[in-house]
This record gives structure tokens, sequence and C-alpha cells, in this order.
């Protein structure tokens, strides 16, 4: 199933096949690895980890040798991680700027020009 994003019905913000896949990759993870399940999951994970290996004395006795190794490499992916959701999270903002200006812009146009054809109506003639 699809998951759909806040941001897939602005129609400023590229969404849906608009998207590379580098930015289709960035949403994925962001939208995975930043929610409760994510959190919850993790915990768990490590909870059964832990209480595997020291009640049936699995393949990574209590020192968690091999529990430490992935946590450190998980830690060591995080910087780049962190920073490819913030990249995602920047292009959308600049996404959204451009729009709201260009917004504001045909806004101020629309004004000035009724602003112009109320002065017709009532002086009948252009101020």
């Amino acid at each position: 199933m699809k998951r759909i994003g806040h941001w897939d019905f602005h129609p400023a913000v590229r969404s849906g096949d608009d998207r590379t896949l580098g930015e289709k990759a960035a949403d994925r993870m962001r939208h995975g690895m930043g929610s409760w399940p994510f959190v919850f999951g993790f915990v768990g994970f490590m909870a059964v980890w832990m209480t595997y290996n020291m009640c049936v004395n699995g393949f990574d006795p209590f020192p968690f040798i091999l529990l430490n190794l992935l946590l450190s490499t998980l830690a060591g992916l995080q910087g780049a991680i962190l920073l490819i959701a913030a990249k995602r999270a920047d292009r959308i903002s600049s996404e959204l700027a451009k729009y709201h200006l260009e917004v504001s812009e045909a806004t101020k146009q629309m004004l000035a020009d009724h602003k112009e054809m109320l002065y017709q109506i009532k002086l009948g003639e252009p101020k």
C-alpha cells in the first residue's frame, strides 16, 4: 500500500512520479524512521536481542559485542540519514516559499487591477 504524506496534495510540492528516486527514498526514510512505530520496533528489537542472548546463551553473549558493532554502524549512518531528510525538508520549504511568492504577486496584481476598475467606475476615468 502506498503511503501518502500530507505534502502529496499541495500544488507547489512535487510528489508522486515527479520526484527523483533520491527524493522518494528520502521521503520514505523520513516517514519511516521519524515515527513512533519505528521507535517502538527498535526498542522491541533491542529487548528481544538482549533477552535471547542472555537467557538462551545465543550467538552474542552478555557484553553484546555484535550488537555494539551494529549500533556503532547505525550511529555512523545517522548523521548522513538526518542530513538527507533535512535536505528534502529544505527542498519542500523552498518549493512552498516559491509558490507562496507567486500567489502573493498574482494577488497583488489582481488587487491593483480591481482598484483600477473601481476608480474607473466611480470617477469615469482611470487615476
